[in-house]
């Protein structure tokens, strides 16, 4: 497989930090109306939960998930992801969020446009920074959750498009064109700071859910990792053997990487791309419902098989969440 046909399909999952998982869970499955489609733990920190809010199957490209941490807040500036957007479908669902974030004491903007989509800012209780941007039915159909307090024409349809802040393009511009495949589309003034430009770079066939939109911000101090933060974003590769290739090609062009790694519900590689940014390439298969009915998917906490005989040690140093 040549390196040209290499290409990324769209944002697979983000990962971020919360110091309140229990609030998290209530947040995420209740005032978002997202699914909890599995409750495990980090795989390589197992004393803390690793929570993954989906659509009603965890198809990729909706999932929101949480470490479990007990660390302070994040101190915001570069070399993070500064900005996580949630799509729905049209501007009734935006107008559907704007009222029911009044009627619930969350924390939001206005709607207003940005980069030509209609958005609306808003933040989880530990100041993570989401919004809710409209994408006209763009992207792989979500499955909808016929238990969540959300209406189905409103819910949360996935991800995308993420945000990210660097302090100088050059370096992290030419590993997303030269190195991940992305193109370069457009730019727009950053809404934080509208003497500085965000750049929108694509994967696959475009569209909001496969949009990594890059703001360069030298005035910024690097972010300090916290609850409220982000850890990693991961980028959608469809089959394992796009996913062996992308590790040969990491390798080719001596980029630092995780080698491959089983996550057992999808494949993972780890990078950082030269801004500072924890980059994954997952695959989508095998899915949540590989160890568990989808009937109840998140009911449980589930552990990979590797892991399976230590679960007495692992739940007994785990936190009721519910």
């Amino acid at each position: 497989m040549s390196s040209s046909d290499l290409q990324l399909t769209g944002i697979h999952h983000l990962t971020a930090v919360s110091a309140d998982i229990r609030e998290n869970k209530r947040f995420y499955t209740q005032d978002l109306g997202m699914r909890l489609v599995k409750r495990s733990v980090n795989q390589d920190d197992v004393s803390a939960y690793h929570l993954f809010y989906a659509d009603k199957v965890g198809t990729p490209g909706t999932d929101m998930t949480f470490f479990d941490w007990p660390v302070g807040r994040e101190g915001q500036g570069s070399r993070s992801v500064t900005r996580t957007a949630l799509r729905v479908r049209d501007e009734l669902s935006l107008r559907y969020w704007q009222e029911r974030f009044e009627s619930l004491g969350i924390q939001h903007g206005e709607v207003t446009d940005r980069d030509g989509r209609p958005t609306l800012d808003f933040e989880d209780p530990e100041g993570q920074r989401l919004t809710l941007v409209v994408d006209g039915g763009a992207g792989d159909p979500p499955v909808p959750w016929e238990s969540s307090p959300v209406p189905a024409e409103h819910q949360l349809r996935g991800l995308g498009p993420i945000t990210m802040t660097v302090q100088n393009l050059a370096n992290t511009d030419r590993a997303l064109q030269q190195v991940m495949n992305l193109r370069p589309v457009r730019e727009y003034p950053d809404p934080a700071s509208p003497a500085h430009t965000v750049h929108v770079y694509e994967m696959g066939a475009g569209g909001p859910h496969a949009e990594l939109h890059v703001a360069v911000r030298p005035d910024l101090s690097p972010a300090r990792p916290g609850a409220g933060g982000v850890h990693h974003v991961a980028f959608r590769t469809p089959d394992d053997q796009q996913y062996h290739a992308w590790n040969e090609h990491l390798n080719h062009f001596g980029l630092q990487s995780s080698g491959e790694v089983d996550r057992y519900y999808f494949r993972s590689l780890y990078f950082r791309e030269p801004g500072g940014v924890l980059f994954e390439i997952a695959t989508d298969g095998p899915g949540f419902g590989v160890d568990e009915d989808p009937a109840t998917l998140g009911e449980k906490t589930i552990l990979p098989p590797r892991l399976e005989g230590m679960r007495e040690q692992i739940l007994a140093g785990l936190k009721p969440i519910d």
